[in-house]
């Protein structure tokens, strides 16, 4: 199978399809135009495409300096399973270090775990948990 990655963000409409598969927003929280008008806002972010059509993402929240977050990582349920999540956070993690950042953070969906333990991440120790605050 031939995938094409693209630093390019992705067509709208095409973005909100792929992101609809994640679930993420079921509740509403964000309309498709404040979706995707953040993903533009990113530092970084790796499209994927097969047959022109979007069937991966991947972005990058940061300063450029120091504090780096991985986010909105996704694949399409039909190409899961095959090592394009791997390549979308292998191209992120290369795009950091070129760059020369040292200290990479994500979020990800429960049960994502072990993904992304098998490419060096780690969880937060138990007292240094992270936080957050939904407004």
């Amino acid at each position: 199978m031939e995938i094409e990655f693209s630093e390019v963000y992705p067509i709208k409409d095409d973005f909100i399809k792929l992101h609809r598969t994640t679930g993420w927003n079921a509740k509403g929280l964000y309309t498709n135009d404040e979706l995707y008008r953040a993903i533009c806002s990113s530092w970084y972010s790796v499209s994927v495409y097969h047959d022109g059509n979007l069937i991966g993402f991947g972005r990058v929240i940061s300063d450029g300096i120091y504090q780096t977050l991985i986010c909105d990582v996704m694949v399409h349920p039909d190409y899961q399973n095959q090592g394009i999540g791997t390549k979308i956070v292998q191209n992120i993690i290369d795009k950091c270090s070129e760059k020369g950042i040292k200290w990479v953070q994500l979020f990800c969906a429960k049960g994502k775990q072990c993904f992304y333990s098998k490419l060096g991440f780690m969880e937060r120790e138990p007292d240094a948990p992270g936080m957050s605050l939904f407004l």
